[in-house]
């Protein structure tokens, strides 16, 4: 796994409430939800900023979901990735990934994490609520000073 993102005597963050959505780390028990979420709404992610050049989402199966999920909560206790599934209620609307820059294997020119999030195309109007909230919540609580976030309109 990558190192750590963050010093460990960093208390990482376990949920953000806004409005309209609450965060917490995404696992293995969002499956079915994460799954009906994201499968529902491809395109509109993949046209979300910061995805355009990711590769995903891509088909996979619910088996195969599950598998991504505890990699997710693998990186969240290993302290090398957070992701959050982004809830109202019950429902599973969306994702935030934080990774630090050079995840994907491209230093991203200073920046000491980069982060990304989408929402389904049912809750559109939510996006730049998220971001928003996400964004302030990079440089107020977590420990970045130049985080990398693909910025909303």
């Amino acid at each position: 796994m990558p190192a750590n993102i963050v010093p460990a005597d960093f208390d990482v963050p376990r949920t953000l409430v806004g409005p309209g959505f609450a965060l917490e780390p995404l696992g293995p028990e969002h499956n079915e939800r994460d799954y009906a979420a994201w499968t529902s709404s491809m395109a509109h992610i993949a046209a979300t900023p910061g995805f355009a050049d990711h590769g995903w989402p891509v088909e996979m199966t619910l088996e195969e979901n599950l598998a991504d999920l505890q990699e997710h909560a693998d990186e969240f206790v290993e302290r090398c990735g957070f992701t959050y599934t982004v809830l109202d209620g019950d429902d599973v609307i969306g994702c935030v990934y934080i990774y630090g820059p050079d995840h994907d294997g491209h230093d991203q020119d200073g920046h000491d994490a980069k982060v990304r999030s989408w929402v389904t195309e049912s809750r559109a109007d939510l996006d730049a609520v998220l971001w928003s909230a996400v964004a302030e919540w990079l440089v107020t609580v977590w420990p970045f000073t130049n985080p990398r976030y693909a910025p909303r309109t």
